[in-house]
């Protein structure tokens, strides 16, 4: 029997992650040893022999889950994604299929149960990475494929590598994942190239063995595609190994996306702290807090999600740059979340101050800087006002009724007072009541 898509089905599963809007991303792994960037065993072509030398010594005797989860919930993010194995095949979990694992390291611990435990104590809801690639696998093409570490290498050529064999383990590994630590609220597998993509993975029994083992699991769009292109559910021609979002990387698309007929699409935005993914010593290059919360909004007035990673070092601990900032964005949500949870596009053209999210019959003004006079709240008339608060206080803010905008008797302006500097210099945030069904629902 073919795949049936069920919408309905589909948007009952995305409904906690559409209100979410905002999770962690977390890397780590060995590559913490090295600490330039999760990559390095391909950038450096490190061989196996000298790559596992790192397994030896992993011993992150820093690293508690609960300050991990703590930091998360303080921010306002609402889930978590850990890398339960990233491309150099080191397992993060008790796999029964490797001694590539930290359970066969000085630390001797399952990092992935104390994760998920720990996530779900802190009412987290639970994800985990997994890469379809595995440098360290040696049934998984070396010579010449595109990634691997010894693609360059003509002595680590692929006769005698059985493909087949190897996907044998990666569907033994999802499994383990996928049954061994209870309820999955994301599974994010990461990624296809090439000639490796959907059917290359046996995508279809892959799916099916997800779906049969955690049937509400929201999946990402990479067994079909990199962090570039968009899947088979966006072109409206969805495959049994469809992806429940699209995953743009290190970029936020400059405009909400839409599938093939039009519908808009669920999507989440992955970004850095600073450059890297993975812990990277020499990396200082951070994006300030306030510039990560204006991205969160305009994610979120695109009807997407974000993404945020950190990547812990080889101690277990998140960088003091990263706790910063997720301390900083979590004093913001604590004041400003309900313009994030459960919000979408306002279906109103951006204002040059800032964006505009939605909820119902309320609308969030994210002003980013100030306006030279009252400021327009376009696209919108008096009639429609019931009535603008400060988000952050709950104050009034009042219609203006000044001469300076009788020129413009259609537009509405709001009365921020005289103060030329916004309370919040990140994000100040007006609630917009409006009258009950006044405003066309965005479509």
């Amino acid at each position: 029997m073919s795949y049936q898509f069920s919408r309905e089905d589909y948007q009952r599963r995305m409904a906690w992650y559409t209100q979410a809007r905002f999770g962690m991303f977390i890397h780590w792994g060995l590559y913490a040893i090295p600490a330039r960037g999760e990559w390095v065993r391909s950038v450096e072509r490190i061989p196996n022999e000298a790559y596992d030398l790192y397994k030896e010594e992993f011993n992150p005797r820093h690293c508690d889950m609960r300050r991990w989860m703590a930091a998360a919930k303080a921010a306002g993010m609402r889930y978590v994604v850990l890398t339960a194995k990233h491309h150099d095949g080191f397992c993060l979990f008790d796999s029964a299929y490797t001694d590539f694992k930290s359970t066969n390291t000085p630390a001797g611990r399952d990092f992935v149960r104390e994760y998920v435990d720990t996530a779900r104590e802190f009412g987290l809801k639970v994800g985990l990475y997994f890469s379809l690639i595995d440098w360290r696998h040696p049934d998984f093409p070396h010579y010449g494929d595109a990634n691997h570490p010894m693609r360059d290498n003509p002595a680590c050529g692929n006769e005698g590598r059985n493909f087949g064999r190897y996907l044998d383990y990666l569907h033994a590994q999802v499994r383990e994942l996928c049954t061994n630590y209870g309820k999955l609220d994301v599974l994010w597998f990461d990624f296809s190239y090439g000639e490796l993509r959907g059917e290359a993975w046996r995508g279809t029994a892959l799916m099916e063995m997800v779906r049969s083992l955690q049937p509400e699991v929201v999946v990402d769009n990479r067994l079909e595609v990199s962090g570039e292109g968009f899947g088979s559910l966006a072109a409206c021609r969805p495959a049994p190994f469809h992806g429940d979002f699209v995953s743009p990387e290190q970029i936020i698309p400059p405009e909400g996306l839409r599938d093939a007929e039009g519908r808009p699409l669920i999507w989440e935005s992955c970004v850095t702290m600073n450059n890297s993914w993975g812990y990277h010593a020499g990396d200082h290059f951070f994006k300030p807090s306030s510039m990560l919360i204006k991205k969160l909004a305009e994610c979120v007035s695109k009807g997407g999600n974000l993404l945020l990673n950190v990547g812990p070092d080889a101690q277990g601990r998140f960088p003091e740059e990263s706790l910063r900032t997720l301390e900083e964005i979590g004093r913001w949500m604590d004041r400003n979340g309900e313009s994030v949870y459960d919000c979408g596009p306002a279906g109103l053209e951006k204002p040059e101050y800032g964006r505009i999210t939605r909820k119902g019959d309320i609308l969030y003004f994210h002003l980013f800087e100030n306006t030279i006079g009252p400021l327009p709240l376009f696209g919108l008339r008096r009639e429609q006002i019931r009535s603008i608060r400060r988000l952050a206080d709950g104050s009034e803010v009042r219609l203006s009724s000044s001469w300076v905008h009788s020129d413009y008797p259609d537009t509405v302006f709001a009365d921020l007072g005289p103060d030329p500097m916004l309370p919040d210099p990140a994000d100040t945030v007006l609630e917009v009541r409006l009258e009950p069904g006044s405003l066309e629902p965005w479509r």
